[in-house]
């Protein structure tokens, strides 16, 4: 499966307590050759190990070894490296298992816990938000499905569409009478760009998404003046013959107004942060946050992207330790491998928002910080 099938829903089921142990593999993986071969012996040593792990785990009941080493093999016989992106993750419990590629990379791990680590299916729909690309002018009219700088062309809500063809009996008169208008001047490009803005309109009431709009000055002034649904746009590209892509032209061409966007993400998530410090609504640092988290109280979580940390949970206290001492029976136990998933899959779940931001971002809170509710 790929990141443009996880919905909220998935997501939720994906996050739900499962019997000891629900086991996470994540391998960082290459899109071309020659590295996928050592992709593969990476992903059969991490499977191996995670075998062996099962076998050792005095916690795991011997059926459920059983069980959950077949669904690893059913796994890893549905992993096709051809298709691969920046990382695999590997969900197995007692009856089940699930496949991700993700456009974003993730560490190598293994993790044995009550829950599925996921973060990294989290922060790749963060990051992987779809999009709308509509590529106009004054000819043709082609929408675009986006998501991580990948396009394709979509055929949907009537689109593609181009003008009318103008009959010969009009053209004749005009030549006739030497009144031939320009391309922005003619009232059949103006019906045809009133028809692209119904379409574009009823598009985005049935699937709102962020819309880009890429075209020559001219055509997406005119479509802004003889409609209304462009201003939804979050960018405008000034660049022509692009309606026909190819859709990595296209993609090229967005790439600057799609940093922006995140960059104007990010700045609105610090923003949000420092608002809060200044109605003291807020939290940082692993200890507090894990505390309100726990009572419902957050409103907005902020992670540095990849931040990670493992912890000893005593009573009410979390107690970060070195991963490297600790012994196998205690993780998933009394030690969680990754302490700031628990802190996202409690925020979702109690109806909070997730926000990751760039490394270094959040310094000055510890790497986690949090608008709270109350």
């Amino acid at each position: 499966m790929r990141t443009t099938g996880l919905t909220s829903r998935t997501l939720t089921a994906l996050r739900a307590r499962r019997p000891y142990p629900a086991v996470t593999i994540t391998l960082p993986t290459h899109r071309r050759e020659p590295y996928r071969a050592e992709d593969t012996v990476r992903l059969r040593n991490l499977v191996a190990e995670a075998k062996h792990r099962l076998e050792a785990d005095p916690d795991v009941p011997r059926e459920a070894r059983y069980d959950i080493g077949e669904q690893l093999d059913r796994a890893l016989a549905d992993v096709d490296l051809r298709y691969a992106l920046d990382s695999l993750v590997i969900l197995a419990a007692k009856g089940e298992y699930e496949v991700w590629t993700l456009p974003r990379t993730a560490p190598e791990r293994l993790v044995f816990s009550d829950t599925f680590l996921t973060r990294n299916l989290v922060a790749a729909r963060e990051r992987t938000r779809p999009y709308w690309v509509l590529a106009v002018a004054v000819d043709r009219t082609t929408l675009w499905g986006g998501s991580d700088g990948t396009l394709q062309e979509e055929r949907v809500a009537g689109f593609p569409l181009a003008p009318e063809p103008a009959s010969n009996q009009d053209v004749e008169r005009e030549e006739r009478i030497g009144d031939v208008p320009g391309p922005y001047d003619d009232e059949g490009t103006r019906t045809y760009l009133r028809q692209v803005d119904t379409a574009l309109d009823s598009l985005l009431a049935t699937d709102p998404r962020p819309l880009h709009l890429v075209g020559l000055a001219p055509a997406l002034s005119l479509l802004e003046e003889v409609g209304s649904a462009n201003k939804a746009a979050v960018s405008k590209v000034t660049k022509g013959g692009m309606t026909n892509g190819p859709a990595r032209a296209l993609a090229d061409a967005l790439r600057p107004a799609l940093a922006e966007q995140t960059a104007r993400h990010t700045e609105r998530v610090l923003e949000r942060i420092g608002q809060a410090q200044g109605r003291r609504a807020f939290a940082a640092g692993l200890e507090e946050i894990w505390q309100v988290g726990k009572e419902g109280r957050i409103e907005l979580l902020a992670v540095e992207e990849h931040y990670q940390r493992t912890a000893r949970v005593t009573g009410e206290h979390l107690t970060p330790v070195d991963p490297e001492e600790t012994s196998p029976a205690e993780l998933g136990t009394a030690v969680l491998e990754d302490i700031v998933d628990e802190i996202i899959e409690t925020t979702l779940d109690r109806g909070g928002e997730v926000a990751f931001v760039p490394d270094d971002s959040l310094d000055a809170h510890e790497r986690i910080a949090a608008v709270l509710r109350f």
